[in-house]
């Protein structure tokens, strides 16, 4: 699931799923795809600084792309999405799965 930039649409689908399929505060897991640039891994990382996450980088195969993996207690959906959206305002040419 790749999250296109300012789509309302998709984030309300996504909070209705949030509320669904998990009762609140829960852990989150989320991942995104970056281009490796250490400047915006450590920009990603940034974002949930100070939050309790435990964030897991790996590096593809050629080295081109890192998975960042970011686990982390949120108390409700809202809070996810205020993350995701912040991510894609701040982190250039990141993916959201």
């Amino acid at each position: 699931m790749s999250t296109p930039d300012n789509s309302e649409e998709f984030y309300e689908k996504l909070k209705s799923q949030l509320h669904e399929t998990n009762s609140w505060p829960a852990e989150y897991l989320y991942k995104f795809i970056i281009i490796s640039d250490v400047v915006k891994i450590a920009k990603l990382e940034v974002i949930f600084d100070n939050m309790g996450a435990v964030i897991n980088t790996t590096e593809s195969k050629n080295g081109k792309y890192t998975s960042v993996s970011v686990n982390l207690l949120m108390r409700n959906p809202d809070a996810v999405i205020e993350k995701y959206k912040e991510v894609a305002e701040k982190v250039e040419g990141v993916i959201s799965l």
